[in-house]
């Protein structure tokens, strides 16, 4: 039994929620378990990122907004039972799969504090706390950034405050893991100092997609100076690798989501705090919810929430693309980065 209020955007989950389907489950939770068990992680090792220095100032933010007056509607709830391994993929572009736009209303996603859940379920799930990364010069100028190491500017530091004082009045996590790229680094480090949290764990599996010889270049220039790794990083084939060095989508899904059972593994029944980038946080949201197409940015700084069960693989997404912590600060409607071409 689901509940939820239109007036404060809160959902509980009772207990017979997850449990009233668990006999029908049992063949693909025991499905999970096996591949889990054998499921190699995908860590490629990468090369020291590029440190680069902005170089086009940001546009006009006539398309900045702040989310004062958060409407109570746009909630979503959804869940799945798929294993860790995430080179199998359920088509997603079928007209039999909801939609789903976590972020159709700013700053009212579905909340679920920790509390609403049973002690089993608690013990049986790790509430995974999906954060992106502050905004940079280049996310203003729409440059691509993928591995490219640009820091955040003024605005992406405000909203790196802004997001770390929102959790710190939530459940204290027990770590928090972060991309090594400097735009997540810098914004794991704020919400660590803020929340009083343990050094921030480093792990380059958490890193943007690899975007190749389009990394720099706004889509303009990409499509005049590098046409076919324009053409690659646009595909929609989920295995083109892009000319350059660039991954896939398969590749970068499969690294991330091995990162993520990683890091569930060490915290069963814990919260933990991850700090990524759109492209990743998207494919994250794809294996957590593979029959829900996810059709809205993931905006700088927005929280997403998402349930992990190391033992079955099941995910329950609780919270998506969440941005109320930004009343006071602001979003760039139109920065480069967290849809469907995010880098």
């Amino acid at each position: 039994m689901v509940v939820w209020s239109t007036n404060n955007a809160t959902m509980q989950v009772h207990q017979s929620s997850f449990t009233q389907n668990r006999s029908t489950d049992n063949a693909t939770m025991l499905s999970s378990r096996l591949i889990l068990a054998s499921g190699a992680a995908y860590r490629p090792m990468f090369p020291h990122p590029t440190t680069v220095t902005p170089q086009s100032p940001p546009p006009a933010r006539s398309s900045r907004v702040s989310f004062s007056s958060p409407s109570p509607a746009g909630a979503a709830f959804v869940t799945s039972s798929r294993s860790a391994v995430a080179s199998v993929s359920l088509p997603t572009g079928s007209a039999l799969a909801p939609e789903i736009s976590c972020n159709e209303v700013q700053g009212a996603a579905v909340r679920m504090s920790s509390s609403s859940t049973a002690e089993g379920e608690r013990s049986e799930f790790t509430e995974v706390v999906v954060v992106r990364h502050g905004e940079t010069t280049w996310n203003a100028s729409r440059i691509i950034q993928g591995h490219l190491d640009a820091e955040l500017n003024e605005v992406g530091r405000q909203q790196a405050v802004a997001v770390a004082h929102r959790l710190s009045k939530e459940a204290k996590p027990a770590a928090i893991y972060s991309s090594d790229l400097k735009r997540a680094a810098e914004t794991a480090r704020t919400i660590a100092k803020i929340c009083n949290l343990p050094d921030v764990v480093f792990d380059p599996a958490l890193r943007e997609r690899h975007i190749g010889d389009v990394q720099g270049l706004t889509l303009q220039d990409a499509v005049k100076e590098k046409p076919e790794a324009y053409k690659a990083f646009m595909s929609h084939k989920r295995n083109k690798q892009i000319p350059g060095g660039g991954e896939s989508l398969d590749q970068l899904s499969e690294r991330c989501v091995s990162c993520l059972y990683s890091i569930v593994e060490k915290h069963k029944g814990e919260r933990v705090i991850l700090v990524s980038h759109g492209g990743t946080i998207r494919e994250l949201y794809r294996h957590a919810s593979p029959t829900r197409p996810l059709h809205t940015k993931i905006h700088n700084t927005s929280v997403s929430v998402i349930l992990v069960s190391g033992d079955t693989g099941r995910c329950i997404v609780k919270m998506c693309g969440d941005t109320s912590h930004l009343q006071a600060t602001s979003v760039l409607e139109n920065a480069f980065g967290g849809d469907k071409s995010s880098a």
